[in-house]
Parts: C-alpha cells; structure tokens; sequence
C-alpha cells in the first residue's frame, strides 16, 4: 500500500430502508448499535451520479456497537418513496448481499437471540468458523462470525459489523481490486461447490466460487484498535447469471448501499486510486474544503469495484464527544496513526448512547 495513505478499517456499513427508526431500534436490540456517532436530516447534494442526478434529502445516522467493530448507516429518504429490491436477493447476485457480525461466541449469540428472529442453523465454514445467518426486519441478510476480541466490554456477545459478502462476476479480477486497491491481500480459504451454511438461504443449493479475504498487515490510525479486523468474502455464481442488487435504483435504496472505509490522506489516495484505474465518482471536497455533516465534519468520496458495488472513503476531521460541553474532537491536530484512547470511546458511549424509540 502507498505510505501517504492508509486504511484504518471498515467504517460502516450503509443501510438504506424504508423505516429509519424501525430500522435502528432493531439494530439497538439486537445487534448493540447504540452509540451514535452522527445523526443527519438534510439534502445530499454530492452523490448526483447515484441518486438520478437530482439533490435527495434524507434522514441519516451512523451508530455502533462499543464493543467493536465497523458501524451501521442507517439511511433514508425523506421526501422520494424508497424503491426496494424487486426481487428477492440470491446468494451471489452482484452487489453486498450480507453483512458480516462480530461474535465473541457464535453459538451462544445464536442461543440468546429470541424466536421471532428470523436466522438459520449453525454451521461450519472451510476454516472451521462457526456461522449462522440472522435477517432484520426487511430481510437483509446478516452473517455472523468468530472475532474473540472485545474492545470495550458492554455484557453482549456480539460486536458490530466484521466484514461483508459481495457478488461478483470475474472472481480473478475482483480478488485483484480487492487486494491491490483496498489492501485485502491474504486469502482465508478460496472454496467452490455446494455449501452447508447456505442450505437455508436463496440460491443455497446451487454450486459456487467463494474466497475470504483478509488484510496482511494490522491496520494503524485513531479509529483502528475500535474498528478492529474485517474480512471481505467474494462470491461468484456458477449454475446461474447473477442479477445486479440496485439495477434501475438509487443509492440510499432499500438494501446494502456500500462498504465505507476509514482513510488517512484522501488526496494521497485519489491520486492511488486513479492510477489503479478505478478513480473516484464522488468526491465531496473536489477543492479541498471541509465537508460539514451536521454533528461531524471531514471529506467522503466513492470508487466503484469491478461489478459497480460502491466503495465509500472517508476520513474524519471532526466528531462530537460530548455536546452538551461543546467537547468535539479534531483529528487534524493529533497524530493520525495513534489510536484514541479508549476512555474517550467509553465517554461517547455514555454521552451518546441512543435509547429504543418505539
């Protein structure tokens, strides 16, 4: 990786839905997502090339889970009726299709979660994880993995998002993008057949190319030891033309809208990126000014991998830590390879923590 730049990790996962507080209460209970980072519900004037190129207003928050692990977007349109998929998502159709979560105890995470949680049995992975799939309320997909480490304990036996699953069409060229632009250069394991943890799932019985994917070195930066390790698995169908997940729709749509992660130098990076042929879409400072989101500030832009998923970069300037003090952090005069330390985590995690509305 260029030595201007790097990735500290999976910021979060963007899930756009067709009801922001339904969605997030669901995340709070049972995935943790309490702390909120930002909570936004204005007019995104920068993503024109995904959104019909028209300015959309939303309603927007990023939340996590303390014990770590990349956070949850939580989005939403708040004057367009959001356009769900118009079919349901098989195995491998192109796009993020699942999302990844944390569990110091698969098995016990499975045996907490109560009956009106739709999820499939437990299974073994070719690395001999235990895993099994959990659906929220408008049925996106959820896998659950090992991640033993706990960074700030909370009494949960699951952290936030790990890592996701994305289909593909041309397995050698995205396991190239994936390793050489995002730095996921290690293979877990690299499967093709018919696989027992996707019995129950659309698709679960048809043959596949699967390869796991994992960074070979320790991220670095303020948020990495919170944000803690990731995988990103690539799924290529055999038996079947996969369809594209947001065919004919806008981001912010119901579903998986992207993977986003945080990044040190963004101008380093554009210039790594446009050399590696997959220059920026989007790209929110193009004059090198400050990006306010509300409650935070900093600079996001978007690549696109080879099938189209949107990639989102961001590198934070600024976060509230206690508002009520006026207490907000600028990462700008701080080392940005040091990580925060965690009793600042614990202080937002207090002053931020989000109760569930019904």
């Amino acid at each position: 990786m260029n030595n201007d730049f790097f990735i500290s990790g999976i910021q979060q996962v963007g899930i756009g839905t067709i009801d922001f507080r339904k969605t997030w209460n669901w995340m709070i209970r049972y995935f943790g997502a309490d702390t909120k980072i930002l909570e936004d519900d204005t007019v995104a004037e920068r993503m024109l090339p995904y959104t019909g190129n028209q300015a959309q207003k939303r309603h927007a928050c990023i939340a996590c889970n303390i014990q770590g692990g990349g956070g949850f977007e939580i989005w939403q349109y708040s004057e367009r009726k959001p356009v769900p998929c118009p079919f349901e998502i098989a195995i491998g159709d192109l796009g993020i299709f699942a999302a990844k979560i944390n569990s110091s105890n698969v098995q016990l995470f499975y045996d907490q979660l109560p009956k009106e949680v739709v999820k499939t049995k437990v299974a073994k992975l070719a690395n001999s994880w235990q895993t099994f799939y959990v659906r929220d309320l408008y049925n996106n997909l959820f896998q659950i993995i090992p991640q033993p480490s706990i960074y700030l304990p909370k009494g949960r036996v699951n952290g936030g998002i790990g890592g996701v699953m994305i289909g593909v069409t041309d397995m050698a060229k995205s396991v190239q993008f994936y390793a050489n632009v995002l730095g996921y250069d290690s293979i877990v394991y690299d499967e093709t057949g018919v696989f027992q943890d996707w019995k129950e799932l659309k698709g679960g019985d048809e043959h596949y190319r699967r390869v796991l994917l994992q960074p070979s070195i320790v991220r670095e930066g303020a948020f990495a030891e919170l944000l803690g390790p990731s995988t990103i698995e690539l799924v290529q169908a055999l038996d079947r033309k996969p369809r594209k997940i947001y065919e004919g729709r806008y981001w912010g749509d119901p579903g998986f809208i992207q993977i986003c992660f945080d990044v040190h130098n963004m101008a380093a990076l554009k210039e790594f990126c446009a050399e590696k042929g997959h220059p920026f879409t989007v790209d929110s400072c193009p004059d090198g000014e400050v990006f306010d989101m509300g409650e935070a500030s900093g600079h996001f832009t978007y690549i696109e991998d080879p099938d189209g998923t949107l990639i989102e970069f961001v590198e934070t300037y600024k976060i509230p830590i206690y508002k009520k003090l006026g207490w907000y952090l600028d990462f700008r005069k701080r080392d940005p390879k040091k990580p925060l330390p965690p009793f600042l985590f614990r202080l937002l995690s207090w002053a931020a923590k989000e109760p569930i509305r019904e």
